[in-house]
């Protein structure tokens, strides 16, 4: 399928997703990141949950990560250049909503791309390749090839992965894993 396509289709799957659902799914979620070989890396990229998107809720993720006691970083998105600031979430971050109702820190300690070992990537779909379908604004993409070759990129999805994502740019950057309430994919 197509990128257009696969959006709508899955945008319309999770608003048939309960509270519930998304709640159980998600805790799913966080539980099949723990086999994982990513636990000796230090700094991990979190992005946080639009309720209103229906999206993972990653309050799971941030846990397991608090309970490792690992760097937590979060983004906050400039949507007239397309770029991402990255900050240390501490005791202190202060969050806002922006115009799309994504939580973004207010201010804070900033991060260098360069020391992020493991990003965790939002999506709508991906297919069995690695290969991601995002809100189509190109955030993610801009900022995982800027990341080190060796960051770590692990997409989050409620559904399993789809065949084929036909029209699959060169710029696309391809996860390492993608996780499910089910499944463990790895592309590497």
């Amino acid at each position: 399928m197509y990128k257009k396509e696969l959006r709508q289709k899955y945008k319309a799957l999770r608003r048939e997703l309960t509270l519930e659902e998304i709640e159980n799914n998600s805790l799913a979620i966080a539980n099949n990141l723990l086999p994982l070989a990513i636990w000796d890396r230090l700094y991990f990229h979190l992005f946080l949950t639009i309720e209103e998107q229906k999206e993972i809720d990653t309050e799971f993720i941030l846990q397991v990560l608090a309970g490792k006691d690992k760097e937590i970083v979060v983004a906050k998105t400039d949507f007239n250049s397309i770029k991402m600031t990255h900050y240390l979430l501490t005791d202190n971050t202060k969050f806002k909503k922006n115009e799309y109702n994504i939580p973004e820190p207010v201010d804070g300690i900033e991060v260098p791309v360069s020391k992020i070992d493991v990003v965790f990537v939002p999506l709508l779909a991906f297919d069995t390749k690695g290969n991601r379908v995002g809100y189509g604004k190109g955030f993610y993409d801009k900022f995982l090839s800027q990341c080190q070759p060796e960051t770590i990129k692990i997409g989050l999805s409620f559904f399993e992965a789809e065949e084929e994502i036909v029209d699959v740019y060169q710029d696309d950057i391809r996860l390492d894993y993608c996780i499910t309430p089910n499944k463990i994919y790895n592309f590497s």
